[in-house]
């Protein structure tokens, strides 16, 4: 088992920035997939971000290309998210995830979840 806990969310005005953190405690000795992904309100939960278990190769969404970066400090078990330039449609409860396979893109191929952690971007 793998427990994933979030913190770093906010309340942030348009065109700041946050970063959130995903400590991750048990079996944590695999090369786990870490994705972030994230709900906005009424609407489904979709991908934002990943780095794979192995060379930390990272993906991207095409709506936070470029003004976000997913990182690991393996040192600590713990992946980064650092969001810049926010605007308001990123409001949302983001959520830390984490696949025993490599690279995983599609939530259903995560295996261990956070609680998540809520982003508010004012305008």
């Amino acid at each position: 088992q793998v427990q994933l806990v979030e913190s770093g969310g906010g309340l942030v005005q348009a065109g700041g920035s946050l970063r959130l953190s995903c400590a991750a405690s048990g079996r944590t000795g695999g090369s786990y997939c870490m994705g972030w992904f994230r709900q906005a309100p009424g609407k489904e939960r979709e991908f934002v971000a990943l780095i794979s278990g192995r060379g930390g190769t990272t993906y991207y969404a095409d709506s936070v290309k470029g003004r976000f970066t997913i990182y690991r400090d393996s040192a600590k078990n713990t992946v980064h998210l650092q969001m810049n330039s926010l605007k308001p449609e990123g409001t949302a409860i983001y959520y830390c995830a984490a696949s025993v396979s490599i690279w995983a893109i599609h939530e259903d191929e995560y295996h261990y979840w956070g609680q998540g952690t809520q982003v508010t971007v004012s305008s």
